[in-house]
């Protein structure tokens, strides 16, 4: 749910319409982990890959609920999201891991701070021509060799949003085909080591999500 540069007037309608819905994103969302065996699976793979000694950065991380379990885990993991209301939730229920603040193309973090990234389902919020403007700046971000593990829904439509759960929003949602973001991640520097996709369980939306473990070249 982090999206592009915050000069904008569409990213200023992401972070406020996150920020109306942080609190029952978290009742509704924030346990989806419990459900989900293959992110389960993939986040524990990451871990084991990267650099113990290295933070790992959760790149839109809602009400911090995958940092967190991360963190429990052993990661030094540091959560950040565009909206103030998700990451003063985070940082109340999920102690043990570090929350910031931030915009995707422009993140709060030193170069190559990061030993490892994820980005689940953030970067759906991002323009076509924003996609690859955020992975140079996770390659940015990322050490020599470090992986970044990507979740989207799969298609080539746009979803807008003017009502959830009861609440006035005005949010879209960007499906994408895993060639066009291959392509993207190649174009700023990171080889694509593994991809996958599946079809949704019964408590997410119906919606076909694709994964991609890609590392930093260079």
């Amino acid at each position: 749910m982090l999206t592009g540069m915050s000069t904008t007037s569409d990213h200023g309608r992401v972070r406020r319409s996150y920020d109306v819905v942080a609190q029952e994103y978290r009742v509704r969302i924030g346990d989806e982990l419990a459900h989900k065996p293959l992110d389960r699976a993939l986040l524990s793979a990451l871990i084991e890959q990267s650099d113990p000694d290295a933070p790992m950065a959760d790149v839109g991380c809602g009400p911090g609920h995958i940092t967190g379990w991360l963190a429990e885990r052993g990661a030094r993991a540091v959560g950040i999201d565009l909206s103030p209301a998700m990451v003063a939730i985070a940082e109340r229920e999920h102690p043990k891991a570090e929350f910031r603040e931030g915009d995707f193309l422009r993140l709060p973090a030193s170069d190559g701070e990061f030993g490892a990234a994820i980005a689940f389902y953030s970067i759906i919020h991002l323009d076509a021509g924003e996609l690859r403007p955020a992975f140079v700046e996770l390659h940015r971000v990322l050490r020599p060799g470090a992986r970044l593990l990507l979740a989207f829904h799969l298609g080539v439509e746009v979803r807008h949003l003017a009502e959830w759960w009861g609440r006035e929003v005005d949010v879209d949602f960007h499906y994408l085909e895993i060639e066009a973001v291959v392509e993207q991640l190649s174009a700023a520097g990171f080889t694509v080591e593994a991809q996958l996709e599946r079809a949704h369980y019964p408590e997410e939306a119906q919606t076909r999500r694709g994964y991609l473990l890609a590392r930093r070249s260079g």
